[in-house]
């Protein structure tokens, strides 16, 4: 009888569509090793194309892919993650939290070198992490940090119960997500559907909900801070901004950016500059102080000298120790290789966020940022041009540019989210001596990407001339 249905007449197609994705993502879940790199990259690409397919299909019916991208994320429900080891360290914080312990204070492998289990399946957490992510001081501010105590809290003696307590809270984010962002694209006259690029995307059903990556928390607090700053709203997005930073700190570089939407927002003269600067100044350096005074707030409990040495101390190993899925950088480190004969990377680590801090300056004062879509199309290319320059690019940062590009005309990050699985390929060799990633590999994905992004920012001059 339902074969037979009007129902199934009219949404046959889409209803295939999203079964044999179900299929292929439970595959995903359950079926997989991240050292399969063909099984790896055919599932992927398959579900990219079905997404793709299905966002074209039903970009009239929000409702259905409103269904569709929340059944595939429950899929993942009981699974372990398969493509990262992080989650072991997010549940080991989360029980030292419970426990009494601040774990900005220590690392998992201070416990265990000296037999002392401080958290319930402390070993286990511990082998589960790895030496490399033990050896380190955490680097997760206090919002995520109070995600894995309430994992710790539902869960404290389950690792699969903690998983599952955490991919909820990134689930609820993503609902968050969706209807800020569908809020948001109305204001600014934009298709609703464009926020399905996002929350249909495999990449970020993946790699937020499939394997536990808080970007999909900070992206939440993002998005709700963009649209209640589109409002008028300023004092409340200022606050919610300090929780987007405070489950990751990537926000905080586009805090300068927001100068000429306090500033110059509908100028039209000299006169009006002056008049506009002066009611403006007051808004913007009380944004900036509630966002500063909520994050410090917010870290106040963990307050201690020692505390400050090693989070720095850890910050600092993202630019002049790990290197990963790089792209600029991996150019300069081969001519580094050429000419002194040795990886520069803690040269080259200093001189990037020196490079970043000059270019977001630059379009924060030379560029026109002063309506909303302008002020987050500054903000995809501040970020892009930190992931083009920086050593290191794990496949789940690009999530931020995809979500920013919802917003503008910029596909080159939905592209990104395609081609980014090839970085996963590094895994090919992790039990092997040569655990090196195969340059050209990494060539592929930037190529596309580089090609794409050149493209958009050629085709956008090209339209202003001729405008």
């Amino acid at each position: 009888m339902f074969l037979n249905s009007a129902f199934f007449k009219l949404n046959r197609a889409p209803l295939v569509l999203g079964l044999l994705s179900i299929v292929l993502y439970w595959f995903f879940a359950y079926d997989l090793v991240r050292t399969e790199y063909v099984k790896l990259v055919a599932l992927y690409v398959a579900l990219f194309g079905l997404f793709y397919k299905l966002v074209l299909a039903l970009k009239d019916n929000i409702k259905a892919l409103t269904y569709l991208a929340f059944g595939f994320r429950a899929v993942f429900i009981l699974s372990i993650p398969n493509l990262s080891q992080d989650f072991y360290r997010f549940i080991w914080d989360g029980r030292m939290l419970l426990a009494g312990l601040n774990p900005y204070l220590y690392t998992p492998e201070q416990f265990i070198t000296r037999g002392n289990f401080p958290v319930a399946q402390a070993e286990a957490l511990y082998a589960g992490m790895g030496p490399l992510n033990g050896s380190h001081f955490t680097n997760y501010p206090p919002i995520n940090q109070f995600c894995f105590f309430i994992a710790g809290i539902f869960a404290g003696k389950s690792i699969l119960g903690s998983a599952m307590v955490m991919r909820l809270l990134i689930i609820a984010a993503d609902f968050g997500t969706l209807h800020f962002g569908k809020k948001l694209l109305k204001k600014l006259d934009l298709p609703a559907y464009n926020i399905f690029w996002f929350i249909l995307n495999p990449f970020i059903i993946i790699e937020l909900t499939g394997n536990l990556h808080f970007e999909g928390v900070m992206i939440f607090f993002l998005i709700w801070s963009l649209y209640l700053l589109h409002c008028g709203k300023w004092q409340i997005s200022a606050v919610v901004l300090a929780l987007s930073v405070s489950v990751k700190l990537i926000p905080l570089m586009f805090l300068p950016l927001v100068f000429q939407w306090f500033i110059m927002r509908n100028t039209t003269s000299t006169a009006n500059t002056k008049s506009n600067f002066l009611k403006g100044l007051p808004k913007l350096i009380g944004f900036y102080g509630i966002v500063g005074a909520t994050i410090l707030l917010l870290f106040a409990p963990f307050y201690s000298d020692q505390f400050i040495s090693n989070y720095a101390k850890t910050v600092g190993l993202w630019f002049q120790n790990f290197e990963f899925n790089g792209s600029l950088y991996y150019i300069l480190r081969e001519i580094g290789y050429t000419f002194r004969g040795y990886n520069e990377i803690a040269i080259i680590g200093k001189i990037t966020p020196v490079l970043v801090i000059l270019f977001i300056l630059a379009i924060t004062f030379f560029r026109k940022n002063r309506t909303t879509i302008e002020l987050i199309s500054a903000m995809l290319l501040a970020l892009s041009f930190y992931y083009f320059t920086t050593t290191t690019v794990h496949p789940w940062y690009v999530a931020t540019l995809l979500i920013l590009s919802v917003f503008t005309k910029y596909k080159f990050p939905l592209v990104w989210s395609f081609v980014i699985i090839l970085s996963y390929l590094a895994y090919v060799n992790v039990d092997k001596a040569d655990k090196s990633e195969n340059l050209w590999v990494i060539t592929l994905e930037y190529a596309v990407v580089y090609t794409v992004f050149f493209w958009e920012i050629a085709t956008k001059k090209a339209s202003k001339l001729e405008a």
